[in-house]
């Protein structure tokens, strides 16, 4: 049942009351129970209300994972102000940007990222920096939890419509930059209910985070239904394999969820473990995947490795954020899943016409339910351009859509490859190249060519020992499929870029391509075919 305040801050409230003692966040040697979360988030709220945070103005958080950040991204909502979760990874100035756009006054900054807040506090646009953790010497920034914990423990609920804006997180900015998704009360509320009863959480269920708690994996399928079923959650400061081993055997965390880059390093990393022996995983009962393409040998051998389910799901910033879900016991390989309960999605035509895709073909995927954004901060244009009058938003996202509505998601429609007519699909030669034995990694890319328009170029990791060759793999692919898509180059990579999220930097690879290409000439002048 939602508050009468109808505000995203009660998330918690329900568990606050019935289980106040239980366990709610687990941090690095810190557990926070229902109740001394529910009074961290009131000091927190009360701390920043006595800085002149007022309804609907934005404060900007800059963290890594961290126990803190729950406390303070509630609070804020609890008085009606907007948190803007910063992607730690971003340079300054995309970071100044966002800050500037998003008109956000007050900068909290975990202390591993002072620096940045010191670059940012340099740009004259904030009033206020707030350090969480060890304060700077100079004492030229607030010291949070100093302030914070003199703060009274109480709070009252600031009520809200349910169009308020809730928070405002930003797009990576891959097709341009950053851009604010106006994600309101109302939708944060249906996709919390919907995601918990989709992926049956419950009071009795431990998650493990490592995905950064800034990005919409982590919120969606861990915290939001976690602290809204009454759950424990585990969260880790970074990614590391071992620590995920042993966080999982310590806490009897009962699923994960991840990347797929996260993935293929956990399960190289158990494989290789000589005392697998030592540690007990049998608490674990799933695996959310989502944020990237899942290719379908890494869903087989997580199965196979751990012996749980593996639940694929789609989402994007502005689309709920999540879309759509595998519901436990339903997987289909190589789907995303069905559309989240109140939720729509269509398959439309990339013809221009926007006429709908019925027979299975592949189309812009198009997205309606009560959690996508009610448009782009500051960007009326875009608004009317990604989102229609009756409430569709067009994904940019290609997909096709089987007899019994599960998706399938086949990549960026900005990815598609146009090579001499015909259209190449990335993630489609990415799966025929992991099936062969000795290739563990692969990420297909465009780059420009004189007589094809574009060709492929695929950067492949191979498994230790290998001495497979260009040339093979590309035969191999001409084996198992169309000879028009085969890569025309093979780059062989130690290790996959990864961007601030886990997911492959496909724009770093497009660069890279573009070097080897120019470099060669083999490619860009048009002598390859």
């Amino acid at each position: 049942m939602r508050p009468l305040s109808g505000n995203f801050g009660d998330l918690a409230l329900e568990a606050v009351r019935n289980t106040p003692d239980k366990v709610a966040l687990i941090g690095q040697n810190l557990e926070i129970t229902y109740s001394q979360l529910h009074s961290r988030m009131n000091q927190a709220g009360n701390l920043f209300l006595r800085f002149g945070v007022q309804k609907g103005d934005r404060v900007a958080l800059l963290f890594q994972n961290d126990v803190r950040y729950i406390e303070i991204f509630f609070g804020l909502q609890k008085i009606g102000a907007v948190p803007v979760p910063l992607n730690a990874k971003l340079g300054a100035d995309a970071l100044a940007y966002i800050i500037e756009d998003s008109g956000a006054k007050i900068l909290v900054s975990h202390r591993s990222w002072s620096t940045k807040a010191e670059q940012l506090h340099r740009t004259g646009r904030l009033e206020h920096v707030f350090i969480v953790g060890q304060p700077d010497e100079a004492g030229r920034f607030h010291p949070y939890e100093e302030l914070a914990r003199k703060e009274a423990d109480a709070l009252e609920t600031v009520p809200v419509k349910g169009d308020d804006i809730s928070f405002l997180p930003y797009t990576s900015g891959s097709t341009g930059k950053p851009k604010g998704c106006m994600l309101t009360h109302s939708g944060q509320w249906w996709n919390a209910e919907t995601n918990r009863t989709v992926l049956q959480i419950d009071r009795e269920d431990r998650s493990l985070v490592a995905v950064p708690l800034y990005h919409k994996n982590a919120m969606v399928n861990a915290v939001k239904p976690g602290l809204l079923a009454g759950t424990s959650i585990v969260i880790l400061p970074d990614f590391n394999p071992a620590d995920v081993i042993e966080a999982i055997h310590r806490y009897r965390c009962t699923y994960l969820t991840g990347v797929p880059s996260m993935y293929k390093l956990l399960l190289n990393h158990y494989k290789l473990l000589e005392n697998k022996r030592e540690y007990d995983l049998t608490s674990l009962k799933f695996f959310a995947v989502a944020s990237s393409d899942v290719p379908p040998e890494l869903v087989r051998d997580l199965q196979e490795t751990f012996n749980v389910e593996v639940l694929e799901s789609y989402g994007l910033t502005e689309g709920g954020p999540n879309v759509l879900a595998t519901p436990r016991g339903r997987h289909r390989q190589g789907s995303a899943g069905l559309p989240l309960p109140g939720g729509e999605v269509k398959v439309v035509s990339t013809d221009g016409s926007e006429q709908l895709v019925t027979d299975g073909s592949v189309g812009e995927l198009w997205v309606r339910n009560p959690g996508v954004a009610k448009g782009y901060w500051n960007r009326p244009d875009t608004t009317k351009q990604k989102l229609t009058e009756d409430g569709w938003l067009k994904t940019g996202d290609l997909a096709r859509m089987d007899r019994d509505g599960y998706v399938y998601i086949i990549g960026r429609k900005d990815d598609m490859i146009i090579t001499g007519g015909e259209n190449v699909y990335p993630k489609e030669i990415e799966d025929i190249l992991l099936k062969h034995e000795q290739i563990e990694d692969v990420c297909v890319v465009a780059v420009p060519h004189e007589v094809k328009g574009q060709v492929p170029v695929a950067f492949v990791k191979t498994s230790p020992g290998s001495q497979v060759t260009e040339q093979q793999i590309q035969q191999y692919f001409f084996q198992h499929g169309p000879a028009y898509a085969y890569p025309r180059k093979v780059i062989f990579i130690d290790r996959m870029p990864l961007s601030g999220t886990g997911k492959i930097d496909r724009s770093e690879l497009s660069r890279m391509a573009l070097e080897v290409a120019q470099k060669t000439g083999s490619l860009a002048s048009g002598r390859g075919n």
